[in-house]
């Protein structure tokens, strides 16, 4: 049997620019919000997304999901984001930390977690997040926004903008509807909380990037709402 890896790009091709859809496996862009740099790598066979989220003033660097092809991600981090400093998992399932003993080995990073999906992590977690929190990258402040039901603890991160808002919602919300659950009690509190949480308070042109595949707005997401609860879990 041939290995998987073997025909991989040993770099991560990075593109200026937004578009929200990345091309393939170790394929990414980056782009400017205001006082944030932002970018989207896909990484691993479910096409998951890294996002690298960096403060242009301090150069400061928050690493969201070293989800995969941890070799690839450190070398890109070290090239093009070498104030990285911290890690964020936002939930416990093994696809969005595979990569993450051998980058924070590497880099020497801090990581970070809620405290009901850190036991679930096979890394051990330095800083435990909460609903509510706020995460200091540089000049960048981020809200922490706990998200259960796809997992017990899972969280959200959002960044607020002069120049436009951005919510990083791991597996808890994509174009479409809300990431897949064990059990009707666990799509009802998903769902109850991606309510109150998030489209009870954000606007319509917040963009939504999500643990996987391509991104999304409030706006786009909102009228479905009803339609998501009558379908359930």
């Amino acid at each position: 049997m041939s290995n998987p890896t073997e025909s991989l790009p040993d770099r991560i091709t990075l593109t200026e620019g937004y578009s929200g859809r990345l091309s393939g496996r170790l394929t990414g862009e980056r782009w400017t919000v205001g006082p944030a740099r932002l970018s989207k790598i896909s990484v691993g066979e479910m096409d998951n997304n890294v996002y690298v989220i960096e403060s242009t003033d301090t150069g400061a660097v928050l690493l969201v999901d070293a989800a995969n092809d941890a070799p690839q991600l450190v070398e890109h981090l070290r090239d093009r984001a070498p104030g990285v400093k911290e890690v964020l998992t936002t939930h416990l399932h093994t696809d969005h930390w595979i990569g993450l003993a051998e980058t924070v080995e590497a880099l020497g990073l801090t990581t970070i977690a809620s405290p009901g999906d850190a036991g679930g992590i096979d890394v051990p977690t330095d800083r435990h997040v909460f609903h509510g929190d706020e995460l200091e990258v540089g000049d960048l402040r981020l809200e922490v926004i706990g998200l259960r039901g796809h997992t017990p603890d899972g969280v959200a991160l959002l960044l607020r903008t002069d120049a436009g808002t951005h919510l990083f919602s791991g597996d808890s919300l994509f174009p479409g509807g809300p990431g897949k659950t064990g059990s009707p009690e666990d799509f009802t509190t998903l769902m109850d909380d991606l309510e109150s949480r998030v489209f009870d308070v954000l606007d319509d042109d917040v963009v939504v990037h999500p643990g996987h595949g391509d991104d999304t707005t409030i706006g786009a997401e909102r009228p479905h709402l009803a339609e998501w609860r009558d379908r359930g879990w």
